[in-house]
């Protein structure tokens, strides 16, 4: 993926690139702080943890999950990831996923990223479908994916472990606009 690849992100403060291994230590300080992972399904116990997230989104199968690196646009500090999960090529769904560290919350980075990825997956990827799953109790999420477009279709209780316990989990949707 080339930089003229990526989705283009046009929030003052950060941008998108790719991620890569380099950014682990970045990544794994953010997603250690509890008020981070608190409403999601992150359970990291060290930077080993994030490792097969890096291997999965090198592998060259169209299946594969799809991560960027969001980065300040001064200094190139990694703040946050975001990308496709669950990627199905054959039905051109895919589910998204993102995270932020606390230091750029609250200025409408979520918003943004989740906005130009979403773009960019039913433009350059051909998506139909963009679904995201988000934690009953994280409002800030649900409140970015309802700013997005995103439809409410659905709970799934006990749908995933959270840390070791059964979260109930609210299911929604983005569908792309046939012409």
């Amino acid at each position: 993926m080339t930089p003229e690849d990526l989705p283009a992100c046009d929030h003052p403060l950060v941008t998108l690139r790719r991620l890569q291994r380099d950014d682990a230590r970045a990544w794994y300080a953010y997603l250690a702080d509890p008020a981070v992972i608190e409403h999601t399904s992150w359970n990291v116990q060290s930077i080993d943890d994030l490792l097969p997230n890096f291997a999965a989104c090198e592998a060259d199968d169209p299946a594969s999950p799809m991560r960027l690196a969001v980065v300040l646009r001064e200094g190139g500090q990694l703040v946050g990831s975001i990308g496709f999960n669950a990627m199905s090529p054959q039905h051109r769904t895919a589910e998204i996923a993102y995270d932020l560290s606390p230091v750029v919350w609250g200025q409408g980075v979520a918003t943004s990223i989740v906005q130009a990825v979403v773009d960019w997956g039913f433009r350059r990827l051909g998506l139909l479908r963009i679904q995201a799953t988000v934690l009953e109790s994280n409002q800030r999420s649900i409140r970015v994916l309802e700013r997005c477009a995103f439809e409410r279709e659905g709970y799934l209780r006990r749908y995933r472990l959270v840390r070791g316990t059964p979260g109930n989990f609210w299911l929604y949707a983005r569908i792309a606009e046939l012409a």
